[in-house]
């Protein structure tokens, strides 16, 4: 069985070009993606865990200390609420949605352009296909009434091989924006989840002084003003 022959790519035209150049960015942007994605990726519950056996040990800033050392935006997220335990409910809220604004659009970033080389290549290839199909009827047109085979089959190649060409490229590239938007939803879901639970556990059970020396922080029913 023969190998792959690369000399297809010298019969693209020149929308092969542009083909080759937006599969060598894509594959840039994926895989920077997705080692971004996966650094973030943490073990939400145990970390969140580790956290509360921190502070019910009132280490409030050395909890601060392992979630600005830990990746990730659930880290994040749970920095933000120390930073602000012992403060009113109201506050430490928007704190945390303060936090979940910034972090989101990072989960994002460049998401968008990679999503756009999988939308554009086929219009690319399309494009290269019409090129091949302006120079065979070209060929006919210098060739009189015959025109040699040589002459058509090179627009021929042109406008299959590039439409080939921007298929190959668009149909991973739309799989592995599934996959990417995938990592970014899970990574959503344990920062809403982690931001309840460090919310929940310093509004009701946590004791102690914020990290500015603020008022102690309510626990149980007393967050309420109940004894």
């Amino acid at each position: 069985m023969s190998g792959f022959d690369f000399s297809l790519f010298s019969k693209g035209g020149p929308m092969m070009l542009v083909i080759v150049f937006m599969a060598a960015v894509a594959i840039v942007l994926f895989i920077e993606r997705a080692l971004y994605l996966h650094r973030g990726q943490i073990k939400s519950k145990a970390f969140l865990d580790g956290i509360k056996n921190t502070l019910n040990n009132r280490r409030l800033v050395e909890a601060a200390t392992i979630c600005e050392e830990t990746p990730g935006p659930v880290a994040s997220i749970v920095k933000a609420a120390l930073m602000h335990a012992g403060k009113p409910p109201e506050k430490l809220r928007y704190a945390v949605q303060e936090a979940a604004i910034v972090e989101i659009p990072s989960l994002e970033r460049r998401l968008g352009a990679f999503a756009a080389i999988g939308q554009v290549a086929p219009l690319v290839g399309l494009l290269g296909t019409l090129f091949g199909m302006i120079m065979t009827f070209h060929a006919f047109m210098q060739g009189a009434e015959f025109a040699t085979a040589t002459a058509l089959s090179n627009g021929l190649w042109q406008a299959l091989t590039v439409t080939a060409a921007s298929l190959l490229l668009a149909i991973p590239v739309h799989l592995g924006h599934h996959f990417l938007r995938g990592r970014v939803r899970a990574l959503t879901r344990d920062m809403e989840w982690a931001a309840n639970e460090i919310m929940e556990y310093l509004i009701n059970e946590y004791e102690g002084e914020g990290i500015d020396g603020g008022a102690p922080a309510p626990k149980g029913k007393t967050a309420k003003g109940k004894e």
